[in-house]
């Protein structure tokens, strides 16, 4: 999940966009912000950067054992072609 402090950063950005006579519903529009902005994210379905990292040692490790896999069985048809 993303850190809560994001929100609050991007909540608070977007309450200075806000008119100087608005001051008095800034709170509210932070807060209101940034469960719209967590929601949205929410949504799209984020991984962690731990869980990315993870995961592409499990991509590495998976296309190391497919490029044996595949060497072991074309030298299994050389000398199978070999012999034949």
């Amino acid at each position: 999940m993303i850190d809560a402090r994001v929100f609050d950063e991007i909540s608070q950005s977007l309450s200075k966009l806000l008119p100087p006579g608005a001051a008095s519903l800034k709170d509210d529009f932070e807060r209101n912000a940034k469960a719209v902005v967590q929601s949205g994210l929410d949504r799209l379905d984020l991984v962690t950067r731990e869980e990315f990292d993870v995961q592409m040692k499990v991509l590495e490790r998976t296309r190391e054992k497919l490029e044996a896999l595949e060497k072991r069985l074309a030298d299994l048809e050389g000398a199978e072609s070999g012999r034949g």
